[in-house]
């Protein structure tokens, strides 16, 4: 009977011959297996070994870019912040020397009017207004045609009289020229001012002059014209103290005549709280310049009346 062997199918004499051998060989097969085990195991744990610390060394790599990157990022937009904040303060300093050398520039004209001294006015003074006024809107014939001659100025004030004193000394005739005066719509003494607060006050100072005169309030605070064109309608009326936007509104409206006309004053050195006279407020001066050309200089012009600056 044959017994086979699970090597290499031999024969039991045969096996038993070759058993020896055999286990040898089988032993030196276990030998290189496991060698060759331990071998690949080795390598395996040295590469394992090499590979965490490859790993611990990316990721410390990676760490210090990302730590790199956000002190780069602090860095720039602190000195973006920085940046911007200087720009803002350069701004500002413009700005604010923009606006000082403005506010330098820009002088008011109760600056000029208060660092100079109070002059009277002078025919020239009104000469020179109307002139300016109309230098780039008229040619020079026209021009010519605006002079007002010298003979039709009553004395200036010399800034030492009252309203009253200067008033006699124009027109020391008065009560005989208000006794004549019968035209209605029509006055003997205009007077003209700035305001209607201005007005009032220069009512009160007639009362030493006026005598028995009818005084009429020519502005538009709280009086409507229609109102004005009745009272001048009403009766004989010698004495008018208003504004010449107003007054200009009753001559266009013909409710006030300058037919019986014989004396103009315009309130000319007066000044407000800003040391402003009558002239130097823009309104009140356009205002002027057109009662003037509404038939105040062609009446001057032709001798109808006279014109004074108080």
């Amino acid at each position: 009977m044959k017994v086979q062997l699970g090597v290499s199918g031999l024969t039991a004499p045969h096996a038993l011959v070759c058993l020896p051998e055999v286990l040898c060989w089988m032993e030196l097969g276990f030998i290189f297996c496991f060698s060759f085990q331990d071998a690949s195991e080795e390598a395996e744990q040295e590469k394992i070994a090499e590979e965490v610390p490859a790993d611990k060394a990316k990721k410390r790599k990676s760490q210090a870019v990302k730590q790199n990157k956000a002190k780069k990022k602090k860095k720039t937009t602190a000195q973006k912040e920085c940046f911007v904040a200087q720009e803002k303060k350069e701004d500002g300093e413009d700005k604010n020397s923009k606006k000082l050398k403005k506010r330098r520039k820009k002088k008011t004209i109760t600056d000029v009017l208060a660092t100079s001294e109070p002059k009277q006015g002078i025919p020239a003074d009104l000469q020179k207004l109307v002139l300016d006024h109309y230098s780039d809107k008229r040619s020079v014939i026209e021009l010519e045609e605006l002079k007002l001659p010298d003979s039709c100025f009553l004395i200036s004030n010399d800034l030492t009289h009252s309203l009253s004193s200067y008033l006699k000394e124009i027109c020391p005739k008065w009560a005989k020229a208000q006794k004549q005066h019968t035209v209605k719509k029509s006055l003997v003494l205009l007077i003209v001012c700035s305001s209607a607060l201005r007005a009032i006050e220069l009512i009160k100072q007639l009362t030493t002059f006026k005598g028995e005169a009818k005084v009429l309030k020519l502005f538009a605070k709280h009086i409507k014209v229609e109102e004005q064109v009745k009272l001048l309608d009403k009766g004989v009326t010698h004495i008018g103290v208003g504004t010449p936007g107003r007054i200009k509104a009753l001559i266009e409206k013909d409710g006030l005549s300058l037919q019986a006309l014989r004396f103009l004053v315009l309130d000319w050195n007066w000044r407000d709280q800003k040391l402003r006279r009558m002239v130097d407020v823009p309104e009140v001066k356009t205002d002027l310049l057109k009662l003037l050309e509404a038939g105040i200089m062609k009446g001057c012009q032709e001798g109808a009346f006279k014109l004074g600056l108080f």
